[in-house]
């Protein structure tokens, strides 16, 4: 398949650089590789769109690099004043955005169609875009036996270099896996769109892709949108930073009737691990099929089921809070519904390559590294939050992209930036730091939010509608109620 990429992309040479496409009354500029087409939301809700694709080098630092297609949707413009394309960046590493638009951020690709054609992107390696195939590592980790963090770390580093050996031997360049070549990506799709300026809107990973291409292609972006802002030295969070998180919410907890049960979440999740690195726990894990799973709960299994779980203060973080709730008294029956999920299993460890070689190549400076290494210990969730990142840092010295991509943009181009109070996984000081040589930015601070925001208010999309068409942004903050913490019911979803 890949032999046949320079064949397809020189005879892509021969299409129609653009083209107008009736449809109804309305007609549509169709630039190279783009049909219309009917786009359908999950929700049922549908609107007219174009589905298109580019060619881009797999690896621009290689003279002989493949060619490789990056897929997108495109949402005309709907407004009278069409400004320049705005493109949306996800977060993951490894999320789509054609999957995003037909979510529950559907209403606001739709509503920013006002100030320009949306774009919906999937990045090198995901979703409709041309990716390798996951790589299964002959490492696993038991599920049924007591495993060290060492082994764990172990077995994570060889599965990855076996992964990335395998992905070379099917002549894919895995050095061309990393933000910067991600970024320079935006810069070929707004060529290929025929736009002198592109804007940006991108939340958490995506908000790293738009750092790093404001230093890539200043002088072609007109706007910026982030949310949940990853520093280009932040790919791993300070484990501290996760400690006063965990006081944060015990301020939510201290105005709540849960108060009664939870005084001190961080005592009570100390107090838990300390249990289970003394005892672990054997559960029967009940399987789709009926089927029984064995498992042995233990210290690290708690820590990353934390770190998945803490992203935003919504029911998912009340089942958290509970689950150690019940395993302080001797109940497993909520973490046991919460397994039913599969969080875990004794199946190979299985990478794919974007997600991995984005973050190992995005990496963590020296200075950085020696603090979270000095905090990891006695954190509460040690080094889970990034797992397996920092362990997989210079796995492949080659990939790093060094610490000159790691230093922070200086740009005046317009920035808005929105923060959530309780954000699980990029915390507000961090968030702060990561934009600090940004000298035209507006940053509001969404309270009581969480990671993904952008649908928590009807203010957030006020607020850009606001911004994109030029005008002066309120950088008031935008008041979200107390998210409840107690459960509703026993096992609620």
């Amino acid at each position: 398949m890949r032999s046949t990429h320079t064949l397809i992309a020189a005879l892509s040479l021969f299409t129609c650089l653009c083209v107008s496409a009736e449809k109804g009354s309305d007609k549509q500029v169709l630039y190279s590789n783009e049909q219309q087409i009917e786009f359908q939301a999950n929700s049922g809700e549908t609107t007219d769109a174009i589905a298109g694709h580019l060619w881009v080098p797999e690896n621009r630092n290689n003279p002989n690099s493949n060619k490789i297609r990056i897929n997108y949707v495109r949402f005309p413009a709907t407004g009278s004043n069409k400004g320049s394309p705005i493109v949306y960046l996800s977060g993951g590493p490894g999320g789509s955005g054609i999957a995003t638009a037909k979510w529950r951020r559907f209403p606001l690709f739709q509503a920013l169609r006002e100030f320009g054609d949306v774009i919906a992107l999937d990045q090198r390696g995901t979703g409709q875009s041309e990716q390798a195939a996951p790589c299964v590592s002959g490492e696993l980790i038991a599920l049924n036996s007591v495993t060290t963090e060492a082994q764990i770390a172990d077995r994570y580093r060889k599965a990855a270099l076996q992964c990335f050996t395998q992905w070379k031997s099917q002549h894919i360049d895995i050095y061309g896996y990393n933000t910067e070549q991600n970024a320079l990506d935006i810069n070929d799709l707004r060529k290929h769109l025929k736009a002198d300026k592109v804007s940006l809107w991108g939340i958490s990973y995506g908000s790293h892709l738009a750092l790093s291409a404001i230093k890539a292609m200043p002088a072609h972006l007109d706007k910026v949108i982030i949310a949940s802002a990853e520093g280009l030295n932040q790919t791993v969070k300070l484990p501290h930073q996760t400690d006063q998180y965990f006081e944060r919410v015990q301020g939510i907890i201290n105005q709540q009737a849960l108060k009664q049960q939870v005084s001190d979440l961080p005592a009570l999740m100390r107090r838990v691990h300390s249990k289970l690195e003394q005892q672990p726990i054997a559960l029967q894990i009940t399987q789709k099929d009926g089927s029984k799973t064995p498992m042995l709960f233990q210290k690290h299994h708690i820590q990353s089921l934390a770190s998945m779980m803490i992203a935003d203060p919504n029911q998912y973080l009340a089942m958290l809070i509970h689950v150690y709730l019940g395993l302080d008294n001797g109940n497993t029956e909520l973490l046991k519904h919460v397994l039913q999920r599969g969080m875990f299993t004794d199946e190979p460890i299985t990478f794919k390559l974007m997600p991995l070689a984005m973050d190992v190549a995005s990496g963590i400076t020296a200075k950085r590294l020696a603090k979270m290494t000095n905090q990891s210990p006695t954190a509460l969730l040690g080094d889970k939050l990034n797992f397996p990142m920092p362990t997989l840092h210079l796995i492949d010295k080659k990939l790093d992209l060094g610490d000159d991509f790691r230093t922070a943009p200086l740009s005046n181009i317009p920035t808005l930036l929105f923060t959530g109070s309780l954000d699980g996984r990029t915390y507000p000081e961090e968030q702060l730091e990561a934009v600090r040589g940004l000298t035209n930015l507006t940053q509001i601070m969404v309270n009581n939010a969480g990671h993904n925001l952008y649908t928590s208010s009807p203010l957030v999309l006020a607020r850009m509608q606001t911004f994109l068409s030029g005008k002066p942004v309120s950088a008031e903050a935008i008041q979200l109620p107390l998210p409840k913490l107690a459960l509703s019911a026993p096992y609620t979803n």
